[in-house]
């Protein structure tokens, strides 16, 4: 028998203010609980009882999201601290672990890119990303950057003066590339530098993207000087060069400050109804050193209340080094004092949050609101063509609300070899590259020399819609009721598309229509296809295309999704192909693994040498016994009955068919 559901807060009064009247009003830090037991946010306060009597006081003054929050929250608890600074600390150790999705202010929609350092890999990578979460923990992202064009040329210019490892996998698999000659790389591929030393180098380029390039000069400039008095000429011109590299990083910055000695950072944001663009210049020795972009929900509080969010997310993600000592705010914040004595806290040193008002710094801070503008006024000429096209895709196939995510699927292949699908997603018409996935079809029967976009796009549908299948045979709808679990999950998580569109014709709609109606899914998935010759729209059941306008919005729209699908697609067939023809004949021989193929390839030097050698001779390789040996002997001279069987059988020798 079924326990009764425990009904939400809201619709208890009685058991909401016995719970209420529980929650002490000290410093602490509360997390809400849905009826799942699953964390849905986490705050902080210096007076937990006055905090958490909010949510559930005046709820028209809330925004949708947190309205939307509040009518879940079935259970509330809470955590004393002594301190604000404690609660602030604990919070975000709380968010870091259970990660709850409405703690979630700023937008993740790949507008800006990070600085990823790989930290947890013997050999760190260094690299560009639109992707912030994820990763393992000790890997570190430095950003957001809003001007990538200086961000890649600033990378560019790092792997020139440090030796770094420059390809994400090797070359070669028994010898360095050109990069190790050149001294471009200290060749990490073979390990011809350890582990330890490789960080040593990594720490210099990490100290680049802190903004405390003076300070890697300066040691730097010990070490040359040490390496001269040593008579080590060549080191000492090695790090002459890297110094001067390093000063040429900041040598176009246009931004410079007459005061200073002193680290700081200053934000300032310029909103509308919609959006909020926040702006931090960080300024290191009087020097603009970077300048990151943020963007928020504006209804999700003040224009105070969102900087101190954002501050208090960037700086939870960034190492105590990397906090100024001076930090520059357009607006009072709400709880400066709790903010500045966690960062003093966390960075050793006493940190300062202003309000400038006059001279300098507020000059300072009216710039950096000027940036924010003109990004905001950016970012609302995206929103309103977006929109335009928007509504019209929404007239144009008679949906009946504006579809916010949009799915786009594409099938690539040559011949039926290495066949793999897209899935990219457009939210409120622009690319939420988060959410694109990869898919390998799967079909045996779509292979070299025989291939099936039919079959292929129903594969896909069928393993991306599976999970909703199972849902809603098992009595949960996915509509739009409000009662529904699985509808308060699609809506919060923005997983379930309001609109899929495939790049193809009427075969292809009618094989992914056939896929739904086997799923019982055809009545809550609404798909059309986009045929590439004449840009055809097509619908379930019609035979004939919409009746459209090639400039029109909503098919320009259409269009984007599918070249960015096709794109997408052909980028990962190209992949796969690639690492097909890099495979070496040696993979298809079970137990041989990387190592065992190195010691291999180290003595015969090649496979057609290896090919020629007795099982005593590949025995005698390091870490190669007999029974392997002989093993790779019979891979490369099978039996003579398995060579008859084939001569006799013309049909496994015979070309496919193209």
């Amino acid at each position: 028998m079924e326990s009764a559901q425990v009904l939400p807060l809201v619709k208890d009064p009685d058991r909401l203010e016995t719970r209420l009247k529980e929650i002490p009003a000290e410093p602490g830090v509360y997390y809400m609980r849905d009826a799942t037991d699953h964390v849905l946010y986490i705050g902080k306060s210096k007076k937990l009882r006055s905090r958490v009597r909010s949510y559930f006081r005046d709820e028209h003054h809330h925004s949708p999201r947190i309205a939307m929050m509040v009518r879940q929250v079935v259970d509330i608890e809470f955590i004393v601290t002594d301190t604000e600074a404690e609660a602030l600390a604990l919070e975000a150790n709380l968010i870091k672990q259970h990660q709850p999705y409405y703690n979630v202010l700023l937008k993740d929609d790949k507008k800006y890119p990070w600085l990823c350092i790989t930290w947890s890999d013997p050999y760190p990578r260094i690299f560009i990303t639109r992707k912030r979460h994820g990763g393992k923990k000790a890997d570190r992202f430095y950003g957001p950057y809003v001007d990538v064009g200086l961000l890649r040329r600033t990378l560019h210019l790092v792997k020139r003066i440090f030796p770094l490892r420059q390809r994400p996998q090797p070359l070669f698999k028994d010898r360095p590339c050109l990069n190790y000659d050149i001294g471009r790389c200290p060749g990490v591929c073979q390990q011809l530098i350890s582990s330890e030393d490789y960080h040593k180098i990594v720490r210099k380029v990490a100290m680049v993207f802190q903004g405390r390039t003076e300070e890697l000069v300066n040691i730097l400039t010990e070490q040359m000087e040490q390496a001269a008095e040593e008579l080590n000429f060549e080191q000492a011109a090695h790090l002459r060069d890297q110094i001067a590299g390093i000063k040429t990083l900041g040598a176009d910055q246009k931004v410079a400050l007459a005061d200073d000695t002193v680290s700081r950072d200053a934000i300032a944001l310029a909103a509308d109804d919609h959006h909020a663009c926040i702006q931090l210049f960080q300024i290191r020795a009087g020097r603009l050193v970077g300048r990151l972009g943020f963007m928020a929900d504006a209804a999700s509080g003040t224009p105070g209340a969102i900087l101190q969010r954002v501050l208090e997310e960037h700086y939870q993600n960034v190492d105590p080094i990397e906090i100024p000592a001076e930090i520059l705010v357009q607006h009072e914040l709400p709880e400066t004092e709790m903010l500045a004595e966690f960062l003093s806290h966390t960075k050793g040193r006493k940190v300062t949050i202003v309000n400038p008002q006059r001279q300098v710094k507020a000059e300072l801070i009216d710039m950096v609101e000027r940036n924010a503008g003109y990004e905001l006024a950016r970012t609302q000429r995206f929103a309103d063509r977006n929109t335009q096209a928007l509504q019209d895709l929404a007239e144009l196939l008679d949906l009946p609300d504006i579809p916010r995510r949009i799915e786009g699927y594409d099938i690539s292949h040559i011949q039926g070899s290495d066949a793999v699908a897209s899935q990219v997603v457009f939210i409120d018409g622009m690319p939420a590259k988060q959410h694109y996935r990869h898919y390998k079809i799967k079909n045996p029967t779509v292979r070299s020399g025989h291939s099936d976009d039919f079959a292929s796009m129903a594969e896909v549908i069928t393993r991306r819609f599976r999970k909703y299948a199972t849902a809603k045979a098992n009595g949960r709808d996915i509509g739009n009721g409000e009662s529904s679990v699985l509808s308060r999950h699609v809506s919060a998580n923005s997983d379930f598309p309001d609109l899929v569109m495939i790049d193809g014709g009427k075969g292809q709609l009618s094989a992914v229509v056939n896929a739904l109606r086997e799923m019982n899914l055809l009545e809550d998935v609404k798909v059309v296809s986009l045929a590439k010759q004449r840009e055809e729209i097509f619908l379930p059941g019609e035979s004939l295309p919409l009746p459209t306008a090639a400039e029109q919005p909503g098919v320009q729209l259409l269009r984007r999704l599918r070249d960015e699908a096709h794109r997408f697609a052909v980028s990962f067939h190209r992949q796969q192909r690639s690492d097909r023809m890099r495979r070496s004949r040696l993979d298809d021989i079970p137990g041989l693994g990387y190592q065992r193929q190195k010691q291999l390839l180290a003595t015969f030097r090649s496979i057609d040498y290896l090919r020629q050698a007795t099982p005593q001779q590949i025995a005698a390789v390091p870490g190669i016994g007999p029974r392997l040996a002989q093993q790779i002997y019979e891979y490369f001279h099978p039996p003579a009955e398995e060579f008859s069987s084939e001569v006799t059988n013309p049909s496994r020798n015979s070309l496919p068919e193209c």
